[in-house]
């Protein structure tokens, strides 16, 4: 059933959101994160602390996609002023692995004993440090430091051996707070 939508939504404080056509920017504490959402029928507009998402003759998808842009927002808030943490555990059992940052890259080592190094990514506005067998990955942006975490986990998977014997690997231990 098609009605009119209206959602006010309180922005954070400490933060300003600014809306340029599909461009969501949300800046605070010398911190800036900026996001393309698409919008589709939904117009929104921001009177001071408040954030007003309207939809004229709105379906259950445009009342969904304001919950999502509302989420956006309130991650975009909470990384500006807490940010994102993820911490990972290098295990080995076989060989030591050496694990380094260089540059846009984590370059892992001698992985079960392999001669060629393997190479995973970070995404920019990231930032990766590496001490002793824990790494930490901080990040305003959520979905930069959980891919980056990933694309770390990802370069040091095991194929074609047994996970119960190999257990060596970097694993996620931790994402923004909460153990896993």
């Amino acid at each position: 059933m098609k009605k009119d939508l209206s959602v006010n939504f309180e922005i954070p404080e400490g933060v300003t959101v600014e809306v340029n056509g599909n461009l969501v920017t949300v800046k605070g504490r010398d911190k800036e994160t900026k996001k393309e959402i698409e919008f589709g029928k939904i117009s929104s507009k921001i009177d001071g602390k408040n954030m007003v998402l309207t939809a004229k003759n709105g379906t259950k998808r445009e009342s969904r996609m304001i919950g999502t842009i509302i989420a956006h927002i309130n991650n975009m808030a909470q990384g500006i002023k807490e940010g994102f943490v993820y911490k990972m555990e290098i295990c080995n059992v076989h060989f030591p692995m050496n694990v380094k940052v260089e540059g846009e890259k984590v370059v892992i080592k001698s992985f079960l004993g392999e001669k060629v190094d393997r190479i995973a990514r970070i995404l920019p506005n990231v930032k990766v440090s590496v001490k002793g067998s824990e790494i930490e990955i901080t990040s305003p942006d959520v979905e930069s430091a959980g891919q980056t975490a990933a694309n770390i986990e990802k370069a040091s998977r095991l194929k074609g051996r047994d996970r119960r014997i190999f257990q060596d690997g970097i694993f996620i231990k931790e994402k923004c707070g909460v153990a896993i």
